[in-house]
């Protein structure tokens, strides 16, 4: 019976990790797109809140060089943010104050390490959180 926990476990885990590898909008690992290229496709919702439309415009001047246009992410250059891995329960809104306020290691992706951003005020942060958080709700990101 000691042994059926474990190799339960890790069927669990592997069959969790099939899914997650699989599901829409995921990555595919086998196919590279070109350098600067978007990482993951995404609808991008027909209206935004005010708030969302400022940060929309905060973004595209301090984030899309390396997150991409709609935080699509920018192969070679930075991670998408229209993904699961950003959903709020995993990073809930303060993990983007503080990439903004002391930048990152990189830990989930192989893009290296992201610097911090000056220049951003507390409202543009939070107007960018918005944006992203809309652009993540439109694509079943919750």
């Amino acid at each position: 019976m000691s042994k059926i926990i474990p190799a339960a476990l890790a069927v669990v885990a592997i069959a969790g990790g099939a899914f997650y590898l699989t599901r829409p909008g995921a990555p595919d690992p086998g196919a590279q797109p070109a350098q600067g290229e978007p990482l993951v496709s995404i609808t991008v919702p027909d209206t935004l809140s005010a708030d969302a439309i400022i940060g929309q415009r905060a973004f595209d001047a301090t984030c899309a060089a390396c997150h991409g246009a709609s935080a699509t992410g920018k192969m070679g250059f930075g991670p998408p943010l229209v993904h699961r891995i950003y959903e709020p329960n995993h990073h809930a809104d303060m993990a983007f104050v503080l990439a903004v306020q002391n930048g990152v290691r990189a830990h989930h992706w192989a893009f290296g390490d992201m610097p911090a951003q000056s220049g951003l005020t507390k409202a543009d942060v939070g107007a960018i959180i918005a944006y992203v958080r809309e652009l993540q709700r439109a694509n079943g990101i919750e």
